[in-house]
Formats: C-alpha cells, structure tokens, sequence
C-alpha cells in the first residue's frame, strides 16, 4: 500500500492506494494563509489518520517547481510562505518511510498513464485546465520532467494579449463576469448566451491544442480538471480550430479525450518514486 497526497492551495487531499485503487480518502481545505509549519503539521496529520502497516512509500504532488531529487519546493503557489521547503526530508524524518516529491500535473500525468486513459500510448500530454493550466508530458512510456519539473508550464506562454492560461483556465470565465461552474450549468440548461462562451473557449483550447503537437507531437492529449467536466461543450470548437493545423495526418491520429477517473492526482502521486 502507498499513500498520495494532492496538494493545491485550496484544498489538501491524501488517500490510502491498495493496487491502484483509492481504498480511503481524506479531504481538507488548505491552511494556505498560514505559517509554513502549520501548513506542514496539517499535511502531515492527515496523512497519519489514513497510515495504516504496510503502508510503502508516501507520494506528494505540489503546485510548483521541485527539486524532485533532493524533495524540496520552491514558491509553491497558493501558500506564500512555502518559498523553500524540504518537504522530502521532513516527511522522512517523521514517518520513517520514503517520500517521493513532484510537481502535481506531472502526478496526474502518471496517474492518467499508470491507471487511466493514457495506458496503451508511449507520448502522452497531460492537461489540467482548472484555476490555471499546467500540463504532463509522458514521452516514451517515462514521465518527463524537466530539471525542475517545469517541463509541462505550457499555460505561461504568451498567447494574444496574455497568456494560455488566461484564455484556457477558470480565468477566462472570470474576466467575462461569470465562472466555469455557472457557465456549465447554464450551457446544460441550454443557454445560448454560455453554449457561445464555450464556443469560445474552445476555439482556445484549440490552439492550446496545437501548442503540444509542436512540442510534442503525442499519441494523446488528456484532460483533467474542473473545466474538463465540459468538454462536451468545448470539444466541437476544439477540433473546428484543430482543422487549422498543417498536419492533417497528425491531428487524425491524435486521442483527445478527458480523465474519467476521480482523484487521480492521489493516485499518480502514490506511483511516483
């Protein structure tokens, strides 16, 4: 048995994983606003009301840069006084088993590979479009990192006046005076006004798209999130963009689909190693 841990700003979540499966889970708003030893204690606390015997190994997904090697984070966003922590070390000393440290898309990465839809493909990207957009990429059947496990921060890149993020996350709805779980809603009581707002969103996602097929080039895109829950109604939009790419035989060969699968951030965390 191993344990995962998702860690984000708003919301802390660890389970117990029995052969790929989250056998207990537990879940917490995050004490982001407080001391890094509060913010230490709390993880730590859930972690030990679901340690049982036999438990192997503890995996940690982090929303930032990490030495994964040495398990220290760096700036972690949503949690301004984490600015240099040596999470690996700490977690060691006090629960006497291995930690593994990495950057949390590259954990839903390993996750959707080892459990979920991108099992079978040796290329894999990764995208969490939810408050921001991160990505992880599989190259190879192995997860690539990246010497900070930055290697997936495609939601940075500059587009139109902003960046990805902007026009590819929560963030688009925001700057519209609504927001993704509204704009949802709406579009599935069939409001012509959002089922438009996601057209649009879309024809973003597209480009997002067709950022990874420069870069990457995988067999599957795969996408998870809270604004994945509607790629229902940005997928059309999607692929009317993706028509635009030069490669039609790419694009034709090329898997998009979203994660199914719930927490598997939790589960990609207690692969990794």
């Amino acid at each position: 048995m191993k344990i995962g841990v998702d860690l984000g700003g708003t919301n802390v979540r660890a389970g117990l994983v029995d052969g790929g499966r989250i056998v207990r889970l537990v879940s917490e708003p995050c004490k982001s606003d407080r001391p890094e030893e509060e913010v230490l204690e709390h993880i730590a606390s859930l972690v030990e009301s679901i340690l049982t015997p036999g438990v192997e190994r503890i995996g940690i997904g982090v929303p930032s840069v990490v030495d994964a090697g040495r398990g220290i984070v760096y700036d972690v966003i949503g949690i301004p006084s984490w600015r240099e922590v040596h999470l690996k070390e700490r977690f060691e000393k006090r629960f006497g088993i291995p930690v593994s440290v990495n950057n949390d898309c590259n954990c839903f990465a390993l996750g959707v590979c080892r459990f979920g839809e991108g099992r079978g493909f040796s290329d894999v990207v990764c995208m969490a479009l939810g408050t921001g957009v991160g990505a992880g990429v599989v190259i190879g059947g192995k997860l690539y990192c990246g010497r900070n496990t930055g290697a997936g921060e495609i939601g940075c890149i500059p587009y139109l006046d902003y960046d990805y993020e902007y026009y590819c996350s929560s963030r688009f709805f925001l700057g519209r005076g609504t927001t993704g779980k509204e704009a949802y809603e709406r579009a599935a009581a069939g409001d012509g006004e959002a089922l438009a707002l996601w057209r649009e969103f879309g024809g973003h996602v597209g480009r997002l798209v067709m950022l990874a097929l420069y870069a990457y080039d995988p067999e599957a895109i795969v996408f998870g999130g809270s604004i994945a829950h509607a790629f229902e109604f940005f997928r059309e939009a999607m692929y009317e963009r993706l028509a635009e790419f030069p490669y039609a035989k790419t694009v034709g060969g090329l898997r998009i689909c979203r994660t199914s699968i719930e927490n598997i951030g939790i589960l990609g965390a207690s692969a990794c190693d």
